[in-house]
């Protein structure tokens, strides 16, 4: 019952469906085990996700600098977002342009993953949401890298809803299927280039 919250007016179905599985899981990643804080610099991995794009706008609201790789034709929307730095991941390899990053949030996991400890600085944290972190590569690093240890509270659940329904944080969304289709939402969601939120709705025939 602690997950159960009442829908503000300003907020639509369709917003609210954004929140668990995306802004709270950024929130996790950011704040409940990145620890993040005003004045330091984030790198938001597949920032033009369903969970990079709420990433990014609570790493600003929070007073942060934000790094995010994103396709080219992402770019311009993850810069809308608020991102301080985008990266084109299909052209640049981020790690030669990220420095003294104090936190990494992950999204995608393997090389990604492999290539993100250099741009850390010692003392900086990896949160993964995609697989347990290489404890071996955060060590030697001096990182503290993370998989799924906490999550919000109901506190911190209420304060995301406040915020996407005054229109500090606002919900993108990739597309809507109806659930007959429910497996080409898992392959669009798999394949990762989707720009925002996927969501299943039982009213669409």
């Amino acid at each position: 019952m602690n997950r159960l919250f009442p829908l503000p007016d300003s907020l639509s179905f369709e917003q609210a469906a954004t929140i668990l599985g995306g802004a709270d899981s950024a929130w996790k990643a950011l704040f409940t085990e990145g620890e993040l804080e005003a004045g330091q610099t984030v790198l938001i991995h597949a920032a033009a996700g369903g969970v990079g794009q709420f990433a990014i706008q609570l790493a600003k609201w929070k007073g942060a600098e934000v790094i995010g790789t994103a396709s080219a034709r992402n770019l311009d929307f993850i810069k809308s977002l608020g991102a301080d730095v985008v990266i084109d991941y299909e052209t640049s390899r981020f790690e030669e342009i990220a420095r003294d990053v104090d936190l990494v949030v992950d999204t995608v996991g393997r090389d990604t993953e492999d290539r993100s400890w250099s741009v850390l600085k010692r003392g900086g944290r990896l949160v993964s949401l995609v697989q347990p972190p290489n404890q071996n590569q955060a060590e030697s690093h001096g990182i503290k890298a993370m998989f799924n240890s906490k999550f919000p509270t109901p506190e911190d659940l209420v304060l995301i809803v406040e915020l996407v329904a005054n229109g500090t944080i606002k919900p993108a969304i990739d597309r809507i299927y109806p659930l007959s289709e429910a497996a080409q939402a898992l392959s669009r969601s798999e394949n990762r280039h989707g720009r925002g939120r996927i969501l299943l709705s039982t009213l669409l025939p």
